[in-house]
């Protein structure tokens, strides 16, 4: 079981849905740096429970800083940080246990811990874990902002549909008790040529593995992506040219601005594919792992009707936590 990484900057998460508390320890941030702690709760307000059209859980995702802080700066100590959870409801997920949630990681949990999961709100599996890793990113994405990097993301299709018609869509799906996917879109600026590494450790990898650590998460493309195998190399190619200012640019950007695993100085694009909430009120066919019979699966409980929605701020922290861990 892994919750740490990173090199120059290594984060670990702790927690879990329904217990005491969530948050995250960070270290190899420089001494000496002053966090905007309200930009940084701001941020963290992006993804927290409670907005309308999401779960109706209740938190307020205030972060308790532990160490790491003097006078509201970095001291070279790890920055430690810890969440409390006040609004959870174990009572409603008691069933689960026995009867695994399709979709959920409920089953191969019970398989790998020997039945000794925390099946409450799903457990470490749960989104709930992105809120220290809000808190994290957040912190990277101002280190990274004095360097002339911005992250930022978007929602650009839910159930199939983008634009005006999202919200109708996520709002359709949950008053019929069923929950819809989505594509959030990442673009990232200011990074110099040559960031990254080549092999295992390429800047692609590094930000597909933190990517895909976010719970729903199911693709990951670059660029043009899987509209790449369609392409012929003389539409894929990206011409190299100077801009006005003498700089080394590409014309297009369908390498979405990584070569080899190095940033290239053009914007680094990617989408980030997220499954339809599995947690639906309508009925499902599963099994109890106690009778050893097929059953019909009730899930009652607060849930999202589309995770993609306050997943944006969660694909910005991870990108932001992958960059700062390269360019610190």
């Amino acid at each position: 079981m892994s919750f740490d990484i990173g090199k120059n900057i290594h984060l670990t998460i702790f927690g879990q849905s329904h217990s005491k508390a969530i948050g995250a320890v960070i270290e190899g941030l420089p001494a000496g740096f002053k966090i905007d702690m309200r930009a940084l709760k701001a941020f963290m307000a992006r993804r927290a429970p409670g907005q309308k059209g999401t779960t109706a859980r209740r938190e307020a995702d205030q972060p308790v800083i532990l160490s790491g802080l003097v006078d509201g700066r970095t001291c070279g100590s790890p920055l430690s940080m810890m969440i409390e959870n006040k609004d959870a409801r174990s009572a409603d997920y008691k069933a689960f246990s026995a009867v695994p949630r399709p979709m959920h990681a409920d089953y191969p949990a019970f398989i790998k811990y020997e039945g000794y999961n925390d099946i409450a709100g799903g457990g470490h599996f749960s989104g709930r874990l992105t809120a220290p890793l809000c808190f994290a990113g957040g912190v990277c994405l101002q280190l990274l902002g004095q360097q002339g990097v911005a992250i930022k993301a978007k929602l650009v299709s839910a159930g199939g549909v983008s634009g005006a018609k999202m919200k109708a869509c996520i709002e359709a799906a949950q008053a019929a008790g069923d929950s819809v996917g989505g594509i959030v879109e990442c673009c990232i600026t200011g990074v110099p040529a040559g960031v990254g590494d080549s092999g295992f450790d390429s800047l692609e990898s590094s930000l597909s593995r933190m990517l895909f650590s976010i719970p729903g998460v199911k693709g990951v493309e670059f660029g043009a992506g899987f509209a790449a195998a369609a392409m012929k190399g003389s539409q894929h190619n990206d011409a190299w040219c100077f801009d006005k200012n003498g700089t080394i640019v590409t014309k297009t950007n369908n390498h979405g601005g990584i070569l080899g695993g190095l940033s290239t100085g053009m914007p680094i694009t990617f989408r980030v594919a997220f499954k339809p909430t599995p947690s639906i009120a309508l009925p499902q066919e599963s099994v109890n792992l106690e009778t050893g019979e097929s059953t019909v699966l009730r899930i009652k409980g607060r849930h999202d009707p589309c995770i993609a929605v306050r997943a944006v701020p969660c694909v910005e922290a991870a990108a932001a936590l992958v960059l700062c861990d390269y360019m610190l």
